[in-house]
């Protein structure tokens, strides 16, 4: 299935594809909907009112999840090249539902920040609670994959050692455009599918997510060791190399900039960065 959040006259409301068309499910979103006891019978039996996928606006997939939880450096291709070992552990940090932003929404450029970044990721939606998940119980619990673009203020984020303040600026991270369940992806609960971002036409970063270092259910059972996983929370499981920082000269994104992330069999998403 491919699920989102759609905006509309009357709010929100999440739908699945079918076809040209996206059919209602009766939940305000796909957040209300993974809470949901059987949620993936309820959205498959759904017909409600149809909405052709055209001009639709797209809402984040889960517009307000409880928990964002990030991943440093997590593509061994990247790590080698800059001359590091892998990693024992993944390196966690976390965002805040007022970061989010739609498929097509504009990227808030922050008047506080000079050096706003790009960084394409694979995003994992949980779809169950979960804590302590051994691995056949942490696949259990994803739902699916998203695309999500972890847009970081660089000069916020090396101002102390936490990395908090430069990653969660408000109205900086595009989420979706759907929610994709594993069993429609290459490589499934393990996806091998290209990620590419461009800034303003031109390649900056491409990677396959097979090369990721912690894979999605490895990233489940860790960060679930540390506290319970609910429905719609979102794990980003990390960029490739190609962010605008490492780069020299450094780049960063500017007023009218527009940032395409896409994730082959996914989605793509769309966004210009403007000065609020």
């Amino acid at each position: 299935m491919r699920l989102a959040t759609i905006r509309t006259g009357d709010g929100t409301r999440a739908v699945r594809l079918d076809g040209d068309h996206y059919v209602e499910l009766g939940a305000a979103d796909v957040g209300e909907l993974l809470r949901q006891p059987g949620w993936r019978a309820a959205a498959s039996a759904a017909d409600g009112p149809a909405r052709r996928a055209d001009g639709l606006a797209f809402a984040p997939v889960v517009p307000r999840p409880g928990k964002i939880v990030c991943v440093g450096l997590n593509y061994r291709a990247h790590i080698k090249e800059m001359g590091r070992d892998l990693p024992r552990y993944p390196t966690l940090f976390a965002k805040f539902p007022e970061a989010l932003l739609g498929a097509h929404d504009d990227i808030e450029l922050p008047p506080e920040s000079g050096a706003l970044d790009w960084e394409a990721e694979l995003a994992v939606v949980i779809g169950a609670p979960v804590r302590r998940a051994a691995p056949e119980e942490a696949a259990a619990a994803i739902a699916g994959f998203s695309v999500l673009n972890d847009v970081t203020a660089r000069d916020w984020q090396f101002r102390t050692p936490q990395w908090l303040q430069g990653k969660t600026f408000e109205a900086t991270t595009p989420f979706g455009p759907v929610l994709v369940t594993p069993d429609e992806l290459p490589g499934g609960l393990a996806p091998e599918l290209e990620l590419t971002c461009l800034v303003d036409g031109a390649v900056m970063q491409r990677a396959d997510t097979a090369d990721l270092v912690f894979s999605p259910v490895e990233l489940v059972g860790y960060v679930s060791s540390i506290l319970t996983l609910q429905p719609g929370d979102v794990i980003a499981t990390g960029t490739p190399g190609g962010v605008g920082h490492a780069r020299t000269p450094a780049r960063y994104l500017t007023d009218g900039a527009l940032v395409d992330t896409e994730i082959a069999g996914i989605g793509r998403l769309s966004n210009r960065v403007r000065t609020p």
